[in-house]
């Protein structure tokens, strides 16, 4: 599987990524794409062009899931929900697909795209100005498709969760994602979520999400979080993405690192499996 984040194609996207991007997935041959959001930089309507050209360039070699980021919604169309929320999906939905998006099922998995760029919403609001329009929430209705969906597949498929705001705190910017990260960790872990594909900080991680309590004794859950192919990663590294694997006992996750010329291996985790039933 493929794991791409914060493309933001506009102004700020490095297009010599871009286009060895759209080289090297055929020759990856995933069984699956998954974008996490910011495809776009300013959710103009010939950014989301450019966006749907290169989600139709990765569907010739697999099914493409993608997820709406911050800067993909027109929160401006309707600040606080005043209009409602459809206004700010409009051209995200026109090229990408309806939000919430299907669920996908790949062979070994199912993945579940999930909202969390709102917008000016109550749901995403901290004490930090800075914060507006920015962090993103994961509102309980969200877990709970996530769940339902999780649940109608059979016991052995890994249950991956999508979502646009890293879940894990940044090493470099110290930032979280999210607005309430600690009550959307315990809800990532009760929706029986096995691996979480994340992005928004622009600086690649991987990690785990970890709960011991009556109901999630010894529970783990694995985090991707991809970075982003800008001139604006975090203490200006270069930009990596992350190329993951699943097989019935290991949850695997690689970076590809951009050199200036191409994306090559960089360092890899992994994971033992856990089981249901």
């Amino acid at each position: 599987m493929v794991h791409l984040s914060d493309l933001h194609l506009g102004s700020r996207a490095d297009l010599a990524q871009v286009e060895a991007l759209e080289r090297l997935v055929p020759e990856l041959a995933p069984a699956a794409v998954v974008i996490s959001g910011d495809l776009t930089q300013r959710a103009r309507h010939g950014e989301f062009q450019r966006a749907l050209a290169f989600v139709q360039h990765c569907r010739r070699t697999a099914p493409v899931l993608t997820v709406p980021g911050n800067h993909d919604v027109r929160w401006w169309s309707s600040p606080l929900g005043i209009r409602g929320s459809g206004p700010i999906y409009n051209h995200y939905g026109r090229y990408l697909g309806d939000v919430p998006g299907p669920a996908l099922e790949v062979p070994e998995a199912i993945i579940v795209g999930t909202v969390s760029a709102n917008g000016l919403a109550f749901g995403s609001f901290t004490w930090n100005p800075r914060d507006l329009t920015v962090k993103g929430h994961l509102p309980a209705s969200e877990l709970e498709r996530a769940r339902v969906a999780f649940s109608r597949v059979d016991l052995t498929a890994c249950r991956v969760l999508v979502l646009h705001h890293n879940v894990l705190r940044g090493k470099i910017s110290n930032r979280w994602g999210l607005s309430r990260p600690r009550a959307t960790q315990r809800g990532i872990l009760e929706c029986g979520a096995d691996l979480v594909l994340c992005g928004h900080d622009h600086e690649e991680q991987i990690g785990l999400l970890r709960r011991k309590d009556g109901r999630t004794e010894g529970r783990t859950v694995v985090v991707s979080q991809s970075g982003t192919h800008t001139d604006m990663t975090r203490g200006k590294r270069p930009s990596a993405f992350c190329l993951i694997w699943i097989s019935p006992v290991e949850i695997g996750v690689r970076f590809m690192r951009w050199n200036g010329v191409a994306f090559e291996p960089a360092g890899e985790q992994n994971f033992p499996r856990q089981h249901r039933g």
